[in-house]
């Protein structure tokens, strides 16, 4: 770029001086200050921009080679499965074969269920009485915490938390 040493700096600032004056020199030296720093904040969004689209596409590449990665894997477990599964089915049905063979001596096909196994269960309804509201804040907690579950008369009330001897007649005023 430009090679700017000191002789050059100082002959470029006596020449600023001659040329422009005391006066304005500081308010010029100022605005070429801040003409300066935003060419530099410009040169560094670029360069960020730069890099960031660069980023973004090495971004792309990456996730098109996992995708084919991924598609490639999915589909060796997929002919796994289905080779696992054709073979489980062939063994299965030789297996159901012999069963038949070995449940059925007489060839009548059917066998008769056995008359002492017990009767397959039957489905009971749960009974639950829908119009019975239930508090969804269980028991346990409420007799720990102290809530109030039964509804008290006022009477009963003034009985439970009056002291002891205070109901007596002998303490009447």
């Amino acid at each position: 770029m430009i090679d700017l040493g000191l002789d050059k700096l100082a002959l470029i600032g006596a020449v600023a001086l001659i040329v422009i004056g005391p006066e304005k020199l500081p308010r010029v030296a100022r605005t070429v200050g801040h003409l300066l720093g935003k060419a530099q904040r410009y040169v560094a969004d670029v360069k960020a921009e730069v890099n960031r689209s660069i980023e973004l596409e090495e971004l792309k590449k990456m996730k098109t080679q996992f995708e084919d990665a991924a598609r490639n894997v999915e589909q060796t477990v997929r002919s796994e499965v289905d080779e696992a599964a054709s073979a489980l089915k062939s063994d299965w049905q030789e297996a159901s074969a012999s069963f038949d063979a070995l449940a059925a001596p007489d060839g009548g096909g059917e066998s008769q269920r056995d008359p002492y196994a017990p009767p397959p269960p039957e489905y009971r309804h749960p009974k639950k009485n829908w119009r019975l509201k239930r508090g969804a804040t269980p028991q346990w907690y409420k007799q720990r915490n102290g809530v109030r579950t039964k509804a008290q008369s006022g009477a009963a009330r003034v009985a439970r938390f009056r002291p002891p001897g205070a109901g007596k007649a002998g303490n009447a005023r």
